[in-house]
């Protein structure tokens, strides 16, 4: 029986894009192959460094990552407005893989953009691989716009969070895409809990993307093993930046709906928004974890003939 082939579409939901590592694994344990791939934000970035061979190398990274990994790695640019440049992060990518062309990838790679400009979609499947990751993910007000041959690029996921016509040309048995913005979950209270008094480092990040109920400054650290549980979704506890994301999501998840309406792939894999944060990105392997097994329960399925279109990871 010959090989049967695969389209993957990776879609846009900065931390939760982890989970498309293990997605990508149950694929290639599946014993599908992967004849092209699409991505769009963090989906654009995971899809190139796997055409890149890179992928295992940059999943022991990412699991290795905590608290205090994520906090170095923000780079924020005052004179910028408060953007994050994210020059710490594509320099760790660009050691691994170094900057590729897109045109030499072993398979067709399209990474999506916006040129906000002329307000239009763009598609990157040629020039260097590393710009094109940089942006398609550089979310609006959060991470700085990426300027290339006097265009200005911001995340793909302002016009299409779930680039699936790019991968049609491939003629793949089966398209699977990959929504980082499908239903919550409700999952256990104790997966959203932040710790409200902790060591100092932490305070600097969770005042960045979140603000204390009482004051714009951190709060003072007396106790640091005291933990006060802080809902995630609890409004009270927004800063700016939580703010803003949570309206990039929202919007995400609704032009995800046209996406698939307008061409429904072979398979849906989605990802519970409320997975994680857009920020935790230490939490990595439970992430990873997450897409294999929901990748693995899937693709179980796929050649049945009473399969199911989407897969969720419990019984939506």
């Amino acid at each position: 029986m010959a090989q049967k082939t695969v389209s993957l579409v990776l879609g846009s939901g900065a931390a939760r894009g982890h989970a498309h590592i293990g997605v990508i694994n149950a694929v290639l344990e599946k014993g599908y192959k992967i004849v092209s791939v699409s991505g769009c934000s963090i989906g654009a970035i995971i899809g190139g460094i796997y055409l890149s061979g890179k992928l295992k190398e940059y999943q022991q990274w990412a699991e290795a990552l905590d608290k205090f990994h994520v906090l170095k790695l923000l780079d924020m640019a005052v004179l910028m407005g408060g953007y994050i440049r994210g020059d710490r992060y594509f320099q760790v990518i660009e050691a691994l893989m170094g900057d590729q062309k897109i045109e030499t990838l072993p398979l067709p790679f399209t990474a999506v953009g916006v040129d906000i400009l002329s307000q239009k979609e763009f598609w990157f499947q040629k020039g260097s691989l590393l710009q094109a990751m940089r942006a398609s993910s550089a979310v609006p007000s959060i991470v700085a716009p990426v300027e290339i041959d006097g265009r200005v690029y911001v995340d793909g996921g302002v016009l299409n969070p779930l680039p699936i016509i790019p991968t049609v040309s491939a003629g793949a048995d089966y398209i699977i895409a990959v929504d980082l913005n499908g239903p919550a979950e409700n999952l256990p209270e104790n997966n959203f809990i932040v710790q409200q008094k902790e060591v100092e480092w932490w305070q600097n990040l969770k005042g960045f993307f979140a603000r204390d109920k009482d004051s714009d400054e951190p709060a003072e650290v007396e106790d640091k093993t005291s933990l006060e549980p802080v809902k995630r979704y609890d409004p009270q506890s927004w800063g700016r930046v939580q703010t803003i994301n949570m309206m990039f999501e929202t919007m995400q998840e609704s032009l995800t709906q046209y996406k698939i309406a307008g061409y429904p792939p072979d398979l849906l894999i989605s990802i519970p928004k409320d997975a994680c944060t857009f920020y935790e990105f230490w939490r990595s392997k439970e992430l990873i974890d997450l897409g294999y097994k929901v990748a693995i329960d899937a693709l179980e399925n796929l050649e049945q003939p009473a399969r199911s279109y989407f897969s969720f990871p419990s019984g939506h």
